[in-house]
């Protein structure tokens, strides 16, 4: 998509730039704060920027912030930048939460600053038709003539959103919007910052220590992504994280008396659950007369094991067995247009080479092999179906972060049972950071566990304030969750 392969044009800008003068040189952009009419204690703002960073003087796109100011600014330490990760998560609203999210040392001691990643929320938005968008074919492909429909959905889809959403669009992989991170970091007048990723925000997290690691003071990385996995290993290890989440439920139910399957072969209860949907035979107990079918039992399923929602899904499996008596909810107005950035995204930073349907089914058999119940991962084919047919490149496709070089060191944090972000990533990104990085493991459930656990906040709260890292090998012990709801 670009006229000169992208570390050649940022080698000319550089060198362009630095034989200018410097009352020539481009200006830092500006913040003009005000108050965010969410929360009047919150800031609101916005810059310009490239919509391609390898033409700085073409067409420009917003970028929109919040900045939640320390709550002691006589003994603030500086800016901690966060993203709560996607792709197509908005830390506008990660930032007007923070409140009740980070420790309040850390919301005494810091200013919390989230910046919604190009193509999501409120910086130009990756926008599609919702007509469209409602039509996409079951990303769980089992024929010949369903991944035709879906290579020929996700062209469409492309076009679709390249023609509603302006220069923005097929720009906003991870490496632009790290770009993005650091002219925000000079915009707040910021020598050195300190960056908290969730989910996908660890890879903005990795990236940007690996093109700005002198401008880091910390990093935490919580749910973390390995950005080096190929298409194969991604499968696996997706799978595997998610079926292992399923044996969490299945134990989970067998020692609580709350578990309205509890005596029955769940295991077994999920085959017959998935048989029915293959049939078409499965009701949706939100939403009846709706019908489930595969993809959606399990995604239903890997969700709930997000927190994890034990509790709430043992009904949603008891209630869709007896065929669904809940009312369904009221429908929310039709829109024309909504924002949809996680195929833009995820497409522009990862290659998935599948080369047709036989190609993805021999792919396919071995994660299944292991995981009768899950298959497959639900996010993980979601992400390789979206991207069949995708008409463009990666920019920013996958290889292994580099050891840190910098002055600062990077705490990664992730649950030995994360259905989403496998705790196998976890161990190998941070061995491939080196010495400086330390992984906090916590030996419970869920994704992204920063609040989940006292053990596991107190010590993220004591690395932001001090910079120190945790001993090798640290470890915090489960804490049972409680009901969804509840607690």
């Amino acid at each position: 998509m670009r006229a000169l392969p992208a570390a050649a044009v940022a080698v000319v800008t550089l060198l362009a730039y630095g034989a200018l003068p410097a009352h020539a040189r481009p200006a830092a952009p500006r913040i003009a704060w005000a108050a965010c009419p969410e929360d009047a204690q919150v800031q609101c703002g916005t810059i310009k920027v490239p919509a391609d960073h390898a033409r700085p003087t073409g067409p420009a796109i917003t970028l929109t912030m919040a900045r939640r100011p320390a709550g002691d600014p006589a003994r603030r330490i500086g800016t901690l930048l966060v993203n709560p990760g996607g792709p197509g998560g908005s830390a506008v609203d990660f930032t007007l939460n923070a409140g009740s999210f980070f420790g309040a040392e850390v919301r005494e001691r810091f200013d919390i600053v989230g910046m919604d990643p190009r193509g999501v929320g409120r910086s130009s938005p990756v926008l599609c038709s919702r007509d469209l968008i409602d039509t996409q074919p079951s990303v769980l492909i089992e024929s010949e003539q369903q991944y035709a429909a879906m290579l020929a959905y996700n062209r469409k889809l492309a076009a679709d959103c390249a023609a509603r959403s302006g220069p923005v669009f097929g720009h906003v992989d991870t490496a632009a919007v790290v770009r993005d991170l650091d002219t925000v970091r000079g915009a707040l007048g910021e020598r050195k910052i300190t960056f908290y990723g969730a989910s996908y925000g660890t890879l903005i997290g990795q990236q940007y220590a690996e093109r700005y690691p002198d401008r880091l003071r910390g990093l935490v990385l919580d749910g973390v992504m390995d950005h080096s996995a190929d298409l194969d290993r991604f499968l696996v290890q997706e799978t595997a994280a998610a079926q292992d989440s399923f044996g969490e439920f299945v134990k989970w139910c067998a020692r609580d008396h709350k578990c309205v399957l509890r005596g029955q072969n769940i295991p077994k209860l999920f085959v017959a659950a998935m048989a029915r949907a293959r049939a078409g035979q499965l009701i949706n107990p939100y939403d009846p007369p709706n019908k489930l079918g595969v993809a959606q039992l399990t995604m239903a399923a890997f969700t709930a094991f997000y927190d994890p929602q034990w509790y709430s899904f043992a009904y949603y499996l008891r209630d869709a067995m007896m065929t669904g008596r809940r009312a369904a909810p009221r429908a929310a107005p039709p829109v024309d247009l909504i924002d949809h950035s996680f195929a833009p995204v995820f497409c522009e930073d990862w290659r998935f080479p599948v080369s047709g349907y036989a190609d993805l089914q021999r792919r396919l058999r071995t994660p299944a092999a292991s995981a009768p119940q899950m298959l497959v991962s639900p996010l993980a084919m979601t992400a390789v179906a979206s991207c069949l047919g995708w008409p463009s490149p990666p920019d920013n496709p996958q290889r292994p972060v580099p050891p840190l070089t910098g002055p600062a060191s990077a705490l990664l944090v992730n649950s030995v049972h994360d259905p989403a972000t496998a705790y196998a990533w976890a161990q190998q990104v941070t061995a491939r950071l080196g010495p400086s990085a330390r992984l906090l493991t916590y030996d419970g459930w869920g994704h992204v566990v920063y609040n989940k656990s006292p053990c596991v906040s107190a010590a993220v709260d004591r690395y932001l304030l001090t910079g120190v890292p945790v001993a090798a090998g640290t470890r915090c012990p489960a804490v049972e969750p409680p009901p969804f709801g509840v607690g």
